[in-house]
């Protein structure tokens, strides 16, 4: 799933689990649907997603560095996304860090970005639409949690694994 953090709570449009925010721009809505939204799920463990008419849409879209980020992370482009998360300051660059750590997989990493994302306004709406999907999580959004519930599922796999990756 790709999630867009918003720093204001009216921001955050994750309904049927669609990319946010409400106001994404045409252009990023179609590098979403060039690269597979809304069928195709973020994979555990990054590797380039093979959408490369995505990519290209991508290269010169104007987007804010946040946004870039994830749809970088969502072509399964690593060091792309990585390269722009790492120089941002702020929640939203914590937040992209620490969920393509994850993918990396590098679990104390992720760890430590979500700790340095701190409260972030999309997590109440995410522990809401996680648990509507089935994964079963304890009261507020637990990131760390989360982690470890997906370093299980690429162990396990199967049906673990395909709820990590609709979460």
């Amino acid at each position: 799933m790709v999630l867009m953090p918003a720093r204001r709570r009216e921001n955050v449009n994750m309904g049927r689990m669609e990319p946010g925010p409400a106001r994404a721009t045409p252009e990023v809505r179609r590098v979403l649907s060039l690269a597979g939204w809304p069928e195709r799920r973020m994979p555990l463990v990054c590797a380039p997603a093979g959408v490369e008419e995505a990519e290209r849409a991508l290269e010169g879209l104007s987007a804010p560095a946040p946004v870039l980020a994830g749809l970088w992370l969502y072509c399964g482009r690593f060091g792309r996304s990585h390269a722009i998360s790492q120089e941002l300051h702020t929640p939203e660059g914590s937040y992209w860090h620490a969920i393509l750590h994850r993918q990396e997989p590098d679990d104390w990493n992720s760890a430590y970005w979500f700790k340095r994302t701190g409260s972030h306004p999309v997590f109440e709406e995410l522990a809401a639409r996680a648990a509507a999907a089935g994964y079963a999580a304890r009261g507020a959004w637990d990131p760390e949690a989360f982690i470890r519930f997906c370093a299980a599922a690429r162990r396990d796999g199967g049906d673990r694994e395909r709820l990590a990756r609709e979460v």
